[in-house]
């Protein structure tokens, strides 16, 4: 849908995402990575954050042991937003108890939830960093120093934590620090009209207001969004409350967080990425639930230049290092690519709910794009190793940590893996979607009936899809089904009987009205070919080459299968391209394989010479781009020159 579409007249009515616990993958794909995440990566990043000292700073009764991440040249130490890493952990391993309760876990939640209780000051206030080190210092530096941010964090733990076991104990420490921040800020008179740079309680906040339906909730993160970018600038009056000068700011514009202008007047995504797509995430809910057109005029406005101008083949987006974030339209080198993993992760919640508010296909392509490259490749598939940049290309350099100096992007990615029940199926009113294709079962209620849906299929290894209904009666309702963009041909069929999908697809989803009956079965095949895909003329960097993608799944070429620097590799036009599936190959995967050209340098002899490479015939292979890194160190290349 571009910007110029009409908005629907009233967006208070969206699908409901389904409970991740009443979705459950049986084999394949993704059974076999919610598995890993919930057996080895919730129970190793609760030790990393042990061994690493965030837990330290819950000692509220002690004295702050020295820093375990000193103060950069910025005055910002990565300890100032500690407690958002154990609020992100406490919300995966959260997600997981819902499915598969673990003592052990809970007791580990328990236990930080009991030092927060402890050290949560008398009003409410709650962040370690100013309760333990510079309590005079709490609310004077919100562009810089993540207050609200790591509240935000924890406030969606806390809402995690409740829905999985019903305690209450950390939900309502939360709640009193959420009224501590309405007594504190907010357009009434005495009250501060600021709000944090690095956005993340707005979207916290709505879901808070889902639980509670406080309308306190709702308002607060309301104000936060229509405050943003408004002048003359809070931060300004800030900085100069605090004795500086605004133009000494590090970043030297408001871009870098989203507050240059008002948030409906943007029209190009700016500043560092991760922020960017966690406001986009808030402005989606408050566009729903204040049935705000305009809002929802700017997500889509900001959703195009995202993915027409901005971002990579794999999802991943924000080329740059030095602000995290983006540069300028068409900027997407490849081997000093940023793309953080929590970039990718948020991309991903901001499309969702953009599918949920509008059911068109284009915003669950970036999501699967998202959750099959350039998010899953955040982590390794042992569980336990992570990328926080994803570049697309490397001469052997990126190799994958076991923790990082900031650690936000492991408890990112394995938040989002383990709530992925959630990302597959969703409901209103007398119609049911489904988003995303996976073998397993989910359940929803329409209209207080149950339906139970169960998946066979091998996506993403091939495109065909087998779905049967369980109802406990004859029902009638639309059932949505998303076409993937990358698809050229599809075909669908109801029960061995043939349905035109070209006569029943809105914005990439078919759309099937009848009375449904228990044992109704449907089966999709989507044609799943070899692309070859082309980058806009615009990006320099890729000119001349060529990326390869099936499905939903983009490969790259690594040094480790073919012997030599994919770099040095030209790719016939017309190469044909095998597909086959390698069991063995780190769990199982589907890879590519065919001959392409290799430039001999063995008789170059100096630097340079008047006359081109001479090129021989060596057989390659691809393998998944999220895969890369698993296994021996070497180059690798998801653009490939092109011959």
């Amino acid at each position: 849908m571009s910007a110029s579409d009409p908005t629907p007249s009233s967006l208070k009515t969206r699908f409901v995402p389904a409970d991740h616990s009443r979705v459950t993958f049986t084999g394949g794909f993704w059974e076999s990575w919610t598995r890993t995440v919930r057996e080895v990566t919730i129970p190793t990043q609760h030790m990393r954050l042990k061994e690493e000292g965030f837990l330290e700073v819950l000692d509220f009764g002690k004295p702050p042991a020295p820093l375990a991440r000193p103060i950069q040249p910025s005055g910002l130490s990565m300890q100032h937003f500690f407690d958002s890493d154990f609020g992100k952990w406490i919300e995966a391993a959260s997600y997981t108890l819902k499915t598969h309760p673990n003592p052990d876990i809970e007791a580990k939640i328990d236990s930080i939830v009991e030092k927060l209780e402890q050290g949560q000051m008398a009003d409410g206030y709650l962040n370690s960093w100013f309760i333990r080190r510079e309590p005079e210092k709490r609310w004077t530096n919100l562009r810089d120093l993540h207050e609200m941010y790591s509240m935000g964090h924890l406030l969606e733990g806390a809402v995690a934590y409740f829905q999985a076991t019903g305690k209450r104990r950390f939900l309502d420490v939360m709640i009193r620090a959420v009224d501590h921040i309405i007594d504190t800020f907010g357009p009434e008179p005495g009250k501060l009209r600021g709000y944090d740079a690095h956005e993340e309680i707005e979207l916290a906040l709505v879901k808070l207001y889902r639980v509670t339906r406080d309308p306190r909730h709702l308002s607060l993160a309301t104000f936060f969004v229509d405050e943003r970018g408004q002048m003359p600038s809070y931060y300004d009056e800030e900085a100069r409350k605090r004795g500086e000068d605004p133009a000494d700011y590090v970043y030297t514009t408001y871009a870098y967080s989203q507050a240059h202008m008002p948030v409906r007047e943007q029209t190009q995504v700016v500043g560092h990425a991760v922020r960017a797509m966690y406001l986009l995430s808030a402005m989606v809910d408050l566009a729903h639930e204040n049935d705000d057109p305009t809002l929802k005029a700017a997500c889509d406005r900001l959703f195009n230049n995202l993915v027409e101008r901005q971002l990579y083949v794999t999802g991943g987006l924000g080329p740059s290092a030095s602000n995290e974030g983006f540069t300028r339209e068409f900027d997407l080198p490849n081997e000093t690519a940023y793309a953080e993993t929590c970039a990718a992760v948020a991309l991903g919640f901001f499309s969702h709910r953009m599918a949920q508010l509008d059911l068109d296909a284009q915003y669950t392509d970036r999501l699967e794009t998202v959750l099959y490259n350039g998010a899953l490749s955040g982590i390794a598939r042992d569980g336990e190793h992570y990328f926080y940049e994803n570049v697309l290309e490397s001469h052997g350099q990126n190799r994958r940590w076991k923790w990082h100096y900031c650690p936000c992007c492991p408890t990112n990615i394995a938040r989002m893996i383990t709530s992925l029940g959630q990302y597959v199926y969703s409901a209103k009113d007398d119609a049911l979607a489904v988003h995303l294709y996976a073998a397993g079962t989910g359940e929803l209620d329409l209209g207080g009936k149950l339906v139970r849906l169960s998946q066979e299929t091998h996506y993403p290894w091939d495109g065909d899809v087998a779905i049967r209904l369980t109802l406990e009666a004859d029902a009638e309702f639309t059932l949505h089904l998303r076409v993937p963009g990358w698809c050229r041909g599809a075909r669908l069929s109801i029960d061995g009987k043939a349905v035109d999908m070209a006569a029943c697809t809105v914005k990439g989803y078919a759309a099937i009205r009848r009375v449904w009956r228990n044992g109704d079965e449907i089966r999709l095949s989507f044609d799943m070919p070899v692309d070859r895909l082309y980058a806009h003329p615009a990006v320099s960097e890729d000119a001349g080459r060529v990326a390869l993608r099936r499905g939903p799944v983009v490969y790259c070429v690594e040094e480790t299968d073919i012997g030599t620097e994919p770099q040095r590799l030209r790719l016939p036009a017309d190469a044909a391209l095998e597909v086959h599936f390698e069991p063995d190959l780190l769990g199982g995967a589907t890879v590519l394989s065919g001959e392409a050209l290799e430039a001999e340098t063995q008789d170059w002899g100096g630097l340079y010479r008047t006359a081109p490479p001479h090129l021989k015939t060596r057989a390659f292979k691809a393998i998944p781009y999220h895969l890369w890194a698993n296994r021996e160190a070497g180059a690798m290349l998801v653009w490939l020159n092109e011959k």
